[in-house]
């Protein structure tokens, strides 16, 4: 009876709470307190693109080879220069008058914003002077200048320059290529602005409308489903503001956290937290608005209502919250700082839609009323429709044959969970990354298809001041003609590059930094260091593949916690992961096998299998947390079998919406450009339709009503009167 008692207080106490934010006065006071914060953080929510670091050694390790040897490379050159090649090609052959017009076009394209006089890297002459190999193919060479470097068959010529703008200019880098381009022209012929600039631009114009169309994309997407869910012309509303508020707070504030905090924000960091707000936000909505509308049945006062439905939804909003948020916080010990960057980045996003979604949109629903909810309004003392819906209908269905359910369902899981094998997450080249073919890819396949280097992305070794001789003499000892010093009078530490013809993200060019860092470490006295576009991918590369081996294990042991603490058992939370990991693995399958048959992609990217766990688990396990609080809840009154149909029954539709909703907000991704961004988008989706279609609504429940009682081990309710387990399973149901 103490414990009873005890209890008891604790739920008017919690009651008590969510009844004084809704209260008459007060919810006007939440309300008033919104519209501020949200015209204080609001405003700077457009200025997040603006503060965005999407250079290399803000998404490296900063242990790895490459990166201490780009910090040894800022003493020697400005880290801002972003190395860029303009590719002119003719297919019948590059003419005396191209050759011309080349050098004259080199010349005035030094007088462009942002292009500096400066080498194209340590030891290289600068623009528009610049040193171009000979060629057998030139034939006539144009009178008072240097050729361009042309291909041996005569068609493609490069002309080499460095573009800077400082360390917050990454976003005008696509005016600084159309200025190039309205110098450079070739009659009969194309001009591509390519290398590390061309790439970067292009990047930068696909980032640049994440803003609007991400946004607009969800919103459209989330507004549809919303209208269908409740078929109310006016109800979509609410959600949508609630949303769009904790939007624009938790940009607002994450712009002021990579301003002033030091906190790192790239364009895919900022890409997932819009989706990811969007997505968790109208979840929680959905939720908390289902509740709400049960207890107006039961309560004539909506304030009393809402008090009920923020007291029993809280919970589990918050024990969903507290999982994502945290399993988004064991991203920080990722060595790849764009992976532990984005953690942060998504756990704010997700406080402060939790607590925009149970202060600000209760005070909203109470405000507005019962009207809000027309054509269909609960009214007071109505019957509840899940009783006897499709979900109550399933659950009876389920209930005849519960183990044969689960052996069944849990097989053809397993089946799906074939597809690994032909997942291939180890990266993907230059033009594989794509969806669509970028002028910046053209120019440098054009580059490799005529054997000519790309000179901006070359391997540089980094050694100590006086030993680039030997550096240089080991790697042509070891196959390395090209290798060459370019060490600056006066430096403080020697510089060696060895120019690649390959693709500097192609396997063959990873296998070249190994062969180099191989040969060049061996070097006595040099403490040779390896870097450049190839070395910086290959360390990215490995350092997310061990990220994957550490992460896993540590969000499965958090997230198995929290569940421990909201259920207070073990089988359980210990059924769920085992769930979730299934639902996880077949959602891989499938995704992998729709990658390579349907969609033709290459590959996928190294970071990709860690990243749609992290999501697929901590927003998978959401849905399992607002059924199996509903289980306990309703365990509590009529038994683990009786209660586990009558949770169904009544948070099947909600939580199937929200799966949808989240489901389609992450599809959204695949509207940019990037084949990383719609893998990872078409994988979560899937994940989460698996999850609440089958995984949640079947496999969950034919557990739950095969185990009974001894889901809750070693709680009370394990100890419970097994009263129900006598029960015939087919009629263990709430009657209409």
């Amino acid at each position: 009876m103490p414990a009873l008692a005890k209890s008891a207080a604790l739920d008017v106490m919690h009651r008590q709470i969510a009844g004084a934010l809704t209260g008459r006065t007060t919810k006007w006071i939440v309300l008033a307190a919104w519209i501020v914060v949200f015209v204080a953080l609001g405003s700077f929510a457009g200025k997040l693109t603006g503060v965005q670091n999407n250079d290399a050694k803000s998404w490296l390790p900063g242990t790895a080879e490459s990166t201490r040897a780009l910090d040894l490379l800022d003493k020697v050159q400005d880290p801002n220069d972003i190395t860029t090649t303009v590719v002119y090609h003719r297919a019948g052959g590059l003419t005396a008058a191209d050759f011309t017009a080349i050098a004259n076009q080199a010349r005035q394209m030094a007088t462009v914003d942002g292009v500096v006089s400066r080498p194209l890297a340590p030891g290289q002459q600068a623009v528009p002077a610049i040193t171009y190999p000979a060629s057998a193919a030139l034939g006539q060479r144009p009178a008072g200048g240097a050729p361009p470097s042309v291909s041996a068959d005569g068609q493609v010529a490069t002309v080499n320059l460095v573009m800077n703008f400082g360390s917050s200019g990454w976003n005008r880098l696509p005016a600084a290529r159309d200025a190039l381009l309205q110098i450079a022209h070739l009659d009969g012929g194309q001009v591509y602005v390519a290398g590390m600039g061309g790439d970067a631009a292009d990047q930068a114009d696909a980032f640049a409308g994440i803003d609007g169309v991400l946004l607009l994309a969800a919103g459209v997407v989330v507004i549809v489903i919303l209208l269908f869910t409740y078929r109310s012309p006016v109800l979509w509303l609410l959600p949508i503001i609630s949303v769009s508020v904790a939007l624009a707070c938790a940009t607002g504030l994450t712009y002021l956290l990579a301003k002033y905090a030091g906190l790192t924000v790239n364009g895919q960091s900022q890409a997932i937290l819009y989706v990811l707000v969007f997505g968790a936000g109208t979840d929680y909505a959905l939720l908390l608005i289902a509740r709400y509308r049960e207890e107006l049945r039961n309560h004539e006062d909506r304030h009393e209502a809402m008090a009920y439905a923020l007291h029993r939804a809280a919970p589990a909003i918050i024990a969903s919250a507290a999982t994502v948020t945290l399993s988004m916080l064991c991203l920080l010990i990722a060595e790849m700082n764009s992976t532990a960057s984005l953690g942060p980045v998504c756990a704010i996003g997700i406080v402060v839609c939790l607590v925009v979604m149970v202060t600000l949109l209760p005070a909203l629903l109470v405000i507005t009323g019962r009207w809000v909810f027309w054509p269909a309004r609960p009214s007071y003392g109505s019957p509840e429709p899940n009783a006897s819906g499709l979900w109550a209908r399933l659950g009876q269905r389920i209930a005849v044959h519960p183990r044969r359910v689960w052996a069944v369902t849990a097989a053809l899981l397993v089946v799906c969970c074939g597809g690994l094998f032909a997942l291939d997450a180890q990266g993907l080249s230059g033009a594989d990354q794509y969806t669509k073919t970028f002028d910046s890819i053209t120019g440098d396949n054009l580059m490799r298809d005529h054997g000519l280097a790309d000179l901006s992305s070359p391997v540089q070794i980094v050694s100590n001041a006086g030993t680039q001789r030997a550096v240089v003499g080991a790697l042509h000892q070891a196959g390395f003609p090209q290798a060459r010093a370019v060490t600056p009078a006066g430096a403080p530490v020697s510089v060696s590059v060895v120019a690649l013809a390959q693709d500097p993200t192609s396997q063959a060019s990873f296998t070249t930094v190994k062969q180099i860092r191989a040969v060049v470490h061996a070097v006595p006295g040099a403490d040779a260091l390896v870097t450049g576009a190839s070395a910086v991918q290959l360390d990215a590369r490995t350092a997310t593949h061990r990220d994957a081996q550490v992460i896993i294990p540590i969000v499965l042991l958090v997230v198995l916690l929290i569940l421990m603490v909201l259920l207070r058992a073990l089988v359980a939370p210990l059924m769920l992961i085992l769930t979730v990991m299934l639902s996880f693995a077949a959602a891989l399958g499938i995704a992998s096998v729709l990658f390579k048959t349907v969609f033709g992609f290459a590959g996928e990217g190294p970071e990709f299998p860690l990243f749609v766990f992290v999501f697929l688990v901590a927003l998978g396990i959401d849905y399992n947390i607002f059924l199996m609080t509903r289980v306990r809840e309703e365990a509590t009154v009529h038994g683990t079998r009786k209660g586990s149909l009558i949770a169904l029954s009544a948070t099947g539709g909600v939580i199937t919406s929200a799966g949808i909703v989240l489901a389609a907000t992450f599809a959204v991704l695949g509207t940019l450009p990037f084949v990383s961004f719609v893998e990872i988008g078409v994988a979560v989706a899937l994940g989460v339709l698996l999850d609440t279609l089958v995984v949640r609504s079947v496999l969950v429940t034919s557990l739950n009503l095969d185990l009974g009682r001894r889901l809750w081990w070693p709680s009370r309710l394990d100890r419970a009167p097994a009263h129900e387990d006598h029960l015939a399973l087919a009629d263990v149901h709430r009657e209409p």
